[in-house]
C-alpha cells in the first residue's frame, strides 16, 4: 500500500517548527508531526487519519540531547536502551520494544505521544468502510463505538506504548513548546482519558525532552511486560514498579511507586494502591490483586480483557520480586 500524497517540511529549530505549525493553525490546514514515522506511515499507509502537510523534527539538533537526566524527544529507543546512564528500568523497557530495526528508527517522544489502538480501527480503509465506521474513525458518520456498544462519546482505543510507566515512576516531567509559549508537568498528567484526544498537547504542540529526578538513582525497580511476541507487537500488559527506602534507612519506611500500560485509553500511576499498601503494610500478593482488580482492559486487543487482568497479577509479582523479604 502506497501513502496519500502529503508536503513534507523539515525545520532545523525548535523555534521554525512552531513557527511552521503556527502558520497552518492560522490557516486552519491540517498537518502532522513526525519523528521517527515508525507508527505514522504504517498508519498512513492505511489510510489513518492522513494529513496534506507533515513536519519532520529529524533536523532539529536540540530534540537528541541524552544524559543520565535529560531525554530528547528524538532520542532513538536503541540509543536510550544502550546509554550507559540511563536508569536500569527506562532501559528494560526500552530494550523491550519491538525489533532492533524499529528501536533503531523509533523515538522516545514517538513512543510516549503513540496513537491508541484498536482492532476495529487499526485496520486497512476498505475493511473499516465495511463495517460503517466506528466512534474514532466516524468519518463524519457519529458512527458508536464498536467496543462499547450504543455509545459514541468516549473512544476506549487503548494505549499501547512501554515507556510511558518506567518514567512515571521515576517522576518523570514532560516538557511540551508551542505557539503559546512552554510548559511542562509531571507525565502522570500527560495523558486524557479519551481514545481520540489521548492526551494535553494542544494544536501545533510538540514535546521537547522529558527530566528525569536528581534522586532517581535512589530508586531500583523493575518493569514486566506481556506481548503475544517479544518481537514486533505492542504489549498487552505492563507494570513498571520502583522502590526506595526513606532516607536511606529501612527503618525510616519504603516509598514504593507502580505504573501500569496497555489496559486502558492510558497509562496509569496507581497511587491509590502502593499508598494503601504501604499505610497496611501489604504482601507482594495483596498489592498485585488490589492492581488487578484497579485496572479496567476492554476487548480491543489481541487477548481478552480476563486474561489481561490475570496476567497484571502475575507481572506484579514479577515486578516487585525485588522486595522479596521486605513486603511479606
Amino acid at each position: 500500500m502506497k501513502t496519500p500524497p502529503f508536503k513534507l517540511f523539515q525545520p532545523t529549530t525548535i523555534e521554525e517548527a512552531i513557527e511552521i505549525s503556527s502558520g497552518f493553525i492560522q490557516n486552519n490546514e491540517q498537518f502532522d508531526w513526525i519523528a521517527g514515522g515508525t507508527d505514522l506511515l504504517p498508519n498512513y499507509k492505511w489510510h489513518l487519519n492522513t494529513k496534506p502537510n507533515v513536519i519532520s523534527l529529524a533536523l532539529i539538533e536540540d530534540l537528541f540531547h541524552l544524559d543520565s537526566n535529560h531525554i530528547g524527544a528524538m532520542v532513538r529507543l536503541h540509543d536510550l536502551a544502550n546509554f550507559e546512564d540511563t536508569h536500569s528500568i527506562i532501559r528494560k523497557a526500552a530494550a523491550s520494544i519491538a525489533s532492533v530495526l524499529i528501536r533503531q528508527s523509533g523515538t522516545v517522544g514517538g513512543n510516549i505521544a503513540l496513537d491508541t489502538r484498536c482492532f476495529w480501527y487499526n485496520q486497512a480503509e476498505e475493511w473499516r468502510r465495511s463495517i460503517d465506521w466506528c466512534h474514532k474513525c466516524d468519518c463524519d458518520t457519529s458512527a458508536d463505538c464498536r467496543v462499547i456498544a450504543n455509545q459514541n462519546e468516549l473512544c476506549v482505543a487503548t494505549y499501547q506504548a512501554d515507556l510511558a510507566p518506567s518514567l512515571m515512576v521515576l517522576n518523570a516531567q514532560i516538557h511540551l513548546c508551542g505557539p503559546d509559549g512552554s510548559r511542562n508537568m509531571p507525565l502522570s498528567e500527560f495523558f486524557e482519558l479519551d481514545g481520540i484526544k489521548r492526551n494535553v498537547l494542544k494544536q501545533g504542540e510538540i514535546i521537547t525532552h522529558l527530566t528525569i529526578s536528581e534522586d532517581a538513582n535512589n530508586w531500583k525497580g523493575d518493569y514486566q511486560k506481556l506481548s503475544l511476541r517479544d518481537s514486533w507487537d505492542f504489549p498487552e500488559a505492563g507494570v513498571a514498579a520502583a522502590w526506595r527506602y526513606s532516607a536511606q534507612s529501612p527503618d525510616d519506611g519504603l516509598d514504593l511507586r507502580i505504573a501500569t500500560t496497555a489496559l486502558e485509553s492510558i497509562p496509569r500511576l496507581h497511587d491509590n494502591i502502593t499508598n494503601d499498601a504501604l499505610i497496611n503494610k501489604s504482601t507482594i500478593d495483596e498489592i498485585a490483586i488490589k492492581l488487578r482488580l484497579d485496572v479496567k482492559p476492554v476487548n480491543n486487543t489481541t487477548f481478552p480483557p480476563n486474561y489481561r487482568k490475570k496476567m497484571v497479577e502475575v507481572l506484579c509479582k514479577k515486578a516487585l520480586d525485588g522486595l522479596k523479604g521486605e513486603l511479606t
